[in-house]
């Protein structure tokens, strides 16, 4: 399957693509250093900065700021108009005014990851320094300020944990506290496979394809 550059998108030199992914009108995806893996979709006016890594069948919607310093593993879903940061203190100029601050990373630059198969949902800011868990889910308009669980939705400004999701993100265990109750089985209506909490953990017990903790 071959991959696919609108005419008006700008694919910089030392961009690596993989086989299968396309890249919508308007998208400037700057290098060197930025890795883009098979089979994904980069939706149109989106920008990502040089150095950032996605991976294998991740969406990438229309509008979206990916900054140096952002990982998205395979299956990551970036919703519309998503940006990313990687400054907690951004100024644009010296201390004494005299000159712009340089724009390349430096020793402020700080990274964000967002582990395989999470939701980023739209219109939300992620901040740095922090995760996105295996298959957690950001609601849309939310600000994500620490790090998310996996298997967790987070939703608000900030973003906070409020349920406990599936791999096709049906929610299994909605809560209010900080933490979700301890569960010996939960299973998801449409795919049927189970999952336990433990201590706030979310841990799949018949995963496809393996077993494994969620951290």
């Amino acid at each position: 399957m071959s991959t696919v550059v609108h005419p008006t998108a700008e694919v910089d030199v030392g961009v690596e693509v993989g086989d299968g992914t396309a890249i919508w009108s308007s998208v400037h995806v700057r290098g060197p250093g930025t890795r883009i893996g098979a089979d994904c979709i980069i939706g149109e006016r989106t920008y990502i900065a040089y150095g950032v890594q996605v991976g294998n069948r991740v969406k990438i919607n229309a509008g979206a700021y990916l900054c140096t310093g952002v990982t998205l593993e395979d299956g990551v879903l970036v919703g519309a108009g998503v940006i990313f940061t990687n400054d907690r203190y951004p100024r644009a100029a010296t201390a004494d005014l005299g000159a712009l601050r340089p724009s390349g990373p430096n020793q402020r630059t700080l990274p964000t990851l967002v582990e395989e198969g999470a939701t980023i949902g739209a219109g939300s800011v992620v901040g740095c320094d922090l995760s996105v868990g295996r298959f957690a889910m950001v609601g849309m308009g939310s600000v994500v300020t620490r790090s998310v669980a996996p298997f967790h939705l987070v939703v608000g400004q900030p973003a906070r944990s409020v349920a406990v999701v599936s791999r096709v993100g049906e929610p299994l265990l909605r809560f209010s506290g900080a933490l979700p109750p301890d569960r010996d089985e939960l299973v998801c209506r449409v795919s049927g496979l189970r999952y336990a909490v433990a201590g706030g953990t979310v841990v799949e017990l018949d995963a496809p394809g393996r077993s494994s903790s969620a951290q």
